[in-house]
């Protein structure tokens, strides 16, 4: 059933605009006519013409819209100077309503050109469906017609300008809970090493369990790509990293390992280089993003362990990689275990908690109940021990300083961390990022 109506009179061809109070009104009639109560919220998207005033537009358009009393409390008017930016501010008064399948009517010159603004600002998390708006011959009557059948693909420097006009607008926005923040570890040597830990703060995400600094973008969840990508820049531009020299572990809950120069799997937890100016990174929400640091063989690596990557070694994995690829000694490999859920909030059901008994027992509390309560940065700490690396290589929430500490439970910590066991499906991530210095 369609919970949104979004009319599209951004771009009208001539012989319209002079009629767009006609238009509305005509169009507004035929959603009262086909939508059942309650009524779907109705979005008119308009453009709103340099140096002239929003509210005066809107006024303008105020004697199509006082009939409609049925519409009333639903129905809003953005006036925006680009696409871009009318539809991003829709986009926000879905999402705080979460609405998720919307009716576009739109001249039929703009649907091409519409189709590529949603495939960038939406994720599909939404459902869409285009009709579009007709006139009849005499200029006075509108029809909804059925969609028609795809056109050809838009020419590629129309899609390239679509995708810089989103760019500049995303750049343009204000930072949201404040400025950004990146926690480091006193243990990773910096003048040889850049790397860090990312908070939930700086970026633009606005959906209140993704804002504002969500570095992950899916197909389940409501934060596109693009604004994904804003926030890296962000992070890139505060962190002092080249974006086009990237590279971020494709998680598959697993113990895979990536060595950058040589094929990349199709899919791996861990990633590991000796390549300068290379920033690699894991991302973490509960998870634990773990880095890791060679300043002698000057190599370095990223991995994500949740907990059935810390059943399987995959922060092990990451090390010998780093010893087959580069020849680190395991006993100069540093260690850093970033902002994950902690022993206080994380439970596990019994037959899972059993795993984590046998690497040690103080790996869980409360082992005969139904959900015990499991410290998987303990496993990982006793593992990479057993496989090797110093106690004292190793950055863990046992470190007692707390100006020092840095591998904080990210569940007990809304204001500076997301948590997908606390927030549920659409949660944010952060990251651990880490290269060698040029």
């Amino acid at each position: 059933m369609v919970e949104a109506v979004l009319i599209d009179l951004f771009s009208l061809p001539p012989n319209l605009q002079n009629n767009i109070q006609g238009l509305l009104r005509n169009t507004l009639e035929t959603i009262e006519k086909c939508f059942s109560i309650p009524a779907p919220f109705v979005y008119v998207m308009c453009r709103q013409r340099q140096g002239s005033e929003r509210n005066g537009e809107e006024e303008s358009l105020l004697p199509a819209l006082s009939d409609f009393q049925s519409l009333k409390k639903r129905l809003e008017v953005v006036h925006s100077l680009t696409t871009a930016a009318a539809l991003y501010t829709i986009k926000q008064r879905l999402d705080e309503k979460d609405l998720s399948v919307i009716k576009v009517i739109l001249p039929t010159l703009r649907k091409d050109l519409m189709k590529v603004y949603v495939d960038h600002l939406f994720t599909a998390v939404y459902q869409f469906e285009f009709e579009d708006l007709q006139v009849a011959s005499d200029g006075e009557n509108l029809q909804i017609a059925e969609p028609r059948s795809e056109g050809q693909a838009l020419p590629t420097q129309d899609v390239a300008l679509i995708q810089s006009e989103i760019q500049m607008y995303l750049e343009s926005l204000p930072s949201l809970k404040g400025e950004l923040t990146i926690l480091r570890s006193s243990l990773i040597p910096d003048d040889i090493f850049l790397h860090g830990f990312t908070t939930r703060t700086g970026g633009i995400s606005y959906i209140p369990t993704l804002s504002s600094c969500n570095l992950f973008s899916s197909s389940k969840r409501r934060d596109p790509q693009v604004v994904v990508k804003e926030n890296l820049r962000r992070l890139a531009n505060a962190a002092g990293f080249n974006l086009e020299a990237f590279h971020r572990v494709k998680i598959d809950h697993a113990n895979a390992v990536c060595v950058m120069g040589k094929t990349e799997p199709d899919s791996y937890d861990g990633i590991v280089t000796n390549q300068k100016g290379v920033t690699i990174a894991a991302p973490g929400a509960d998870c634990i993003p773990v880095l890791f640091a060679d300043p002698v063989r000057k190599a370095c690596g990223a991995a994500h362990s949740g907990w059935k990557g810390t059943l399987l070694g995959v922060s092990m994995a990451t090390v010998n990689a780093m010893v087959s690829a580069y020849g680190c000694n395991v006993k100069d490999i540093l260690v850093v275990l970033g902002p994950s859920v902690g022993p206080c909030c994380y439970t596990l059901p019994h037959e899972s908690a059993k795993e984590f008994h046998r690497i040690d027992p103080t790996c869980v509390r409360q082992f005969d109940s139904a959900s015990p309560y499991v410290d998987i940065r303990r496993a990982t700490r006793i593992l990479l021990e057993s496989g090797g690396i110093l106690p004292e290589n190793i950055q863990d929430d046992s470190v007692m300083d707390q100006n020092q500490n840095i591998t904080f439970c990210t569940a007990c910590h809304p204001d500076r961390f997301y948590s997908h066991f606390r927030d549920g499906n659409n949660f944010g991530t952060q990251i651990g990022f880490i290269s060698i210095k040029g």
